[in-house]
């Protein structure tokens, strides 16, 4: 690898652009890919993405734009993924320029749907990436926060530190603090589990339940990502960490979450399909709701879930929300 790394952000949503943001502000060149050929024109001639984030102005200069996966899969050392999970294979299928040699973070926060593995895995799975050439990039932290420029927190999850380091370190700025880890299969479970809680977070507020019982569920929630994590993977981790509990609070709670909000449709009576149709973004939690409960099932020693199991209920059995809540209640503490 080069002694300066060069970066590439595989996506063109909220999340990705995010991310060319903070990349932008410490190094020369970025390498872009985006499917829409219409918004890299854009980009080209108004600096700006149309569609997500709108008021982040780029310098042109700085951006290898390009609607060609492989071109930007081939300048980049880094590269990092921030496409929606259910479009991660369809995205993939274009590409056959080698992956051999290349560091590969996810900042997907979703789980395969087609496969039921974590992103990490099946980029080792199906590409033979080695595991200490993965990593995650989990919050606390909205998109819509950085393009504000207002103090963020990520965290930086790599088998390999130094491959950890790296990436924190062009991620890092006045607005951005990046903190690194280890615990790549526990950041990663984590990112993905949050989104499940705030649909329940959403569904919760468009029922009708106030502060009071949000706070139950949150409480809830956090030993729930315990339990399901330690069955994944037992390792020492203190859940209490930003990329747990923190990533958990802002996701639940914020207003710019894409989730809580799909969620909140749902409450209010919206059909999934209506509430996806309505949303301009994908909440993942909606496909991890399905995936997480699947991989559960699975295993010899099952975790307690009863808020994802809840949830999945609603989003893919079509249960009466209110009912489901009604329940769920007597099963919190």
């Amino acid at each position: 690898m080069k002694n300066k790394p060069t970066f590439g952000v595989i996506g063109g949503g909220s999340w990705a652009t995010a991310i060319v943001k903070m990349l932008s502000e410490n190094l020369d060149t970025i390498g872009w890919y985006m499917r829409s050929n219409y918004v890299l024109e854009h980009i080209k001639r108004e600096q700006h993405n149309p569609s997500y984030l709108s008021s982040v102005e780029f310098h042109t200069e700085q951006l290898i734009l390009s609607n060609d996966i492989n071109e930007i899969v081939s300048y980049a050392d880094v590269l990092i993924f921030a496409v929606p999970s259910a479009f991660v294979g369809s995205e993939l299928k274009n590409l056959t320029a080698p992956l051999e040699g290349k560091i590969i973070i996810s900042a997907i926060k979703g789980i395969m749907p087609e496969s039921g593995k974590l992103v990490g895995d099946h980029f080792h799975d199906v590409y033979n990436i080695p595991f200490e050439n993965i990593g995650v990039i989990a919050g606390p932290c909205h998109a819509e926060e950085v393009a504000l420029e207002r103090l963020s927190y990520l965290t930086i999850a790599c088998a390999n530190e130094k491959n950890a380091k790296l990436v924190a370190k062009e991620l890092s700025g006045d607005y951005i603090k990046c903190i690194t880890s280890d615990d790549i299969v526990g950041t990663e479970y984590a990112a993905t589990l949050k989104n499940i809680y705030a649909i329940a977070a959403g569904i919760a507020h468009g029922l009708g339940y106030g502060d009071n019982f949000q706070a139950v569920l949150m409480s809830n929630a956090i030993r729930e990502i315990k339990r399901y994590v330690k069955k994944a993977h037992k390792v020492k981790r203190d859940i209490n960490n930003s990329a747990y509990l923190g990533d958990l609070l802002v996701t639940g709670y914020s207003v710019f979450s894409r989730n809580r909000m799909f969620g909140n449709m749902i409450g209010k009576g919206y059909t999934v399909k209506s509430a996806q149709l309505e949303m301009s973004m994908i909440a993942e939690g909606y496909y991890a709701a399905k995936s997480c409960l699947d991989l559960n099932l699975k295993r010899e020693k099952q975790a307690r879930i009863p808020i994802i199991e809840a949830i999945h209920s609603i989003l893919y059995e079509g249960k009466d929300p209110k009912k489901v809540f009604k329940k769920l209640t007597d099963k919190l503490d």
